[in-house]
């Protein structure tokens, strides 16, 4: 069983619609369709937008159906130096809770500075950074790299942000703070969960748009949505139960 995690509709409506052997089973308001995609059992959560949403929907997908690995998609904006374009497809290397810390009056500082990890584990602590699991990102990066994908793969830092970034100087700030490929609203939340519950987990986005002052015209939301939707395809299609489902 493979758990499959997005926050909006179009991001995860195509996918859906392929599952075969498919029912819904409900958990309050939340809903989880568990079926067959590849030829492999899923359970696909529609989740919602931004980190409370995605961590009670992780929470429910490791505790209610055990999952060997968690996948995390959607759409995400890159950021300017990033390299990736609209329609690529990017996939964290590590994902990065960015606005988790203090504000102070020589500019944010992170958790490490406040001296509380967000999580702590008897194998890590983690005060922003999850790091993914290796084999299984880079076992998954080989199965991209071998199909048809459109758009170019791309692996570096996400940022996971409660607030989106519309401006040119905001998305200047945080290249220069983190680093990142491209920023989103859920992925740290989800990963901190599966840490919790020590299940390895992906996470791929389609790129919407470019981080930089906020102009919708600019953007590509149904290109991105499918885009992450048909590399998870790919993935789940090359997908084997080696060691990289529990040994991460």
């Amino acid at each position: 069983m493979i758990a499959l995690l997005c926050s909006v509709a179009i991001e995860g409506e195509q996918l859906a619609a392929l599952a075969k052997d498919a029912r819904t089973v409900q958990f309050g308001h939340t809903t989880v369709l568990e079926g067959t995609l590849a030829g492999r059992r899923t359970a696909l959560c529609i989740g919602g937008m931004g980190k409370v949403n995605a961590a009670h929907a992780a929470t429910l997908l490791l505790t209610q159906f055990a999952p060997s690995a968690l996948i995390v998609f959607g759409v995400g904006g890159a950021y300017p130096s990033s390299g990736a374009r609209v329609g690529d497809i990017v996939m964290a290397r590590e994902e990065i809770a960015g606005d988790e810390g203090i504000l102070t009056v020589d500019g944010f500082k992170d958790t490490a500075y406040i001296g509380i990890p967000l999580l702590k584990t008897a194998a890590s602590v983690i005060y922003t950074t999850y790091p993914a699991p290796v084999q299984l990102l880079d076992r998954s990066l080989r199965a991209l790299g071998s199909g048809s994908i459109d758009g170019q793969v791309h692996t570096g830092p996400f940022v996971t942000l409660s607030t989106c970034t519309g401006t040119n100087a905001r998305a200047r700030e945080l290249e220069e703070r983190y680093h990142g490929l491209c920023e989103n609203m859920e992925g740290a939340a989800a990963a901190q969960v599966a840490e919790l519950h020590s299940v390895p987990w992906l996470e791929m986005r389609g790129i919407s748009n470019i981080v930089e002052d906020r102009d919708p015209g600019r953007w590509n939301i149904p290109l991105a949505a499918a885009a992450a939707q048909q590399a998870v395809l790919r993935i789940l299609e090359a997908w084997d139960d080696g060691p990289h489902a529990k040994d991460v």
